[in-house]
């Protein structure tokens, strides 16, 4: 098992600390997405894939307003967190084990809409490895499909290599809960340990490890024409509410 799966296989039960309502979360997140595939020219009725869907953040959320979702992620404890979450808000969703390096290994039919969200593409730390999960990714969208993807600001963080994220403070019923990020950088690669701390009825401290590379825009957007996208453009978090930027592509 390799330090992603760990990292988020160990966080699965954890992930929705990291917001202040997480369910609140899915909704708005779902109201971005589906704004954009509308854009398009696409609605509700288009098949989705969410190759990245961690405990179902963005897939139960686009659910919820009606979508065709099937819902991939490699992490088989964020998987089994996304269903019984899925289950909670009864919704319909289609939960596989995937690599999304290696998507047609899992499924047979191709999707008209494609999403990776929450900065999952930087988890390939070499360019041969990003080129790779894109080469998977567009290859199983149908054509004129549409690929969406959020990654952090990197143009931006290169040019300071922060130490550290701010850090994120929530108010709970029983006290408040703080987590943060440490960033260890090594060229544009970084080790990011996240923490969570509950300051609650007790104290608890929550660790866990895993392994960025820093991916300029210039570079996704080239490789995402380079596997056969005829359209590529970002969207500013200023402009879509999301809170980091995205990127649009259509095959």
């Amino acid at each position: 098992m390799n330090i992603t799966q760990t990292f988020y296989d160990s966080m699965a039960t954890h992930y929705d600390k990291l917001f202040q309502d997480w369910q609140a979360t899915t909704r708005e997140q779902a109201v971005v997405l589906d704004r954009l595939i509308r854009e398009q020219g696409m609605d509700t009725n288009a098949s989705l894939l969410d190759c990245a869907c961690g405990i179902g953040t963005q897939a139960i959320g686009l659910a919820g307003i009606g979508y065709n979702v099937t819902a991939s992620d490699l992490s088989a404890g964020e998987l089994a967190e996304a269903r019984k979450r899925a289950a909670q808000n009864n919704v319909s969703i289609r939960f596989k084990r995937a690599d999304f390096c290696a998507l047609s290994e899992t499924f047979p039919k191709r999707f008209e809409v494609i999403i990776c969200m929450d900065n999952a593409l930087p988890h390939m730390l070499t360019h041969s490895d990003l080129e790779a999960a894109l080469r998977s990714i567009v290859g199983q969208l149908a054509p004129g499909g549409l690929f969406i993807a959020s990654i952090r600001d990197y143009d931006a963080l290169l040019q300071t290599k922060p130490p550290y994220s701010p850090p994120y403070i929530h108010q709970t019923g029983k006290g408040q809960r703080v987590s943060f990020q440490t960033w260890a950088w090594q060229e544009e690669t970084y080790r990011l340990t996240q923490y969570i701390i509950e300051d609650e009825e007790s104290l608890t401290i929550s660790k866990f490890d895993c392994e960025y590379r820093a991916i300029r825009r210039q570079e996704l957007t080239e490789l995402l024409f380079a596997q056969g996208c005829t359209r590529v453009e970002w969207r500013r978090p200023e402009e879509t509410g999301f809170y980091q930027p995205i990127v649009v592509a259509v095959k």
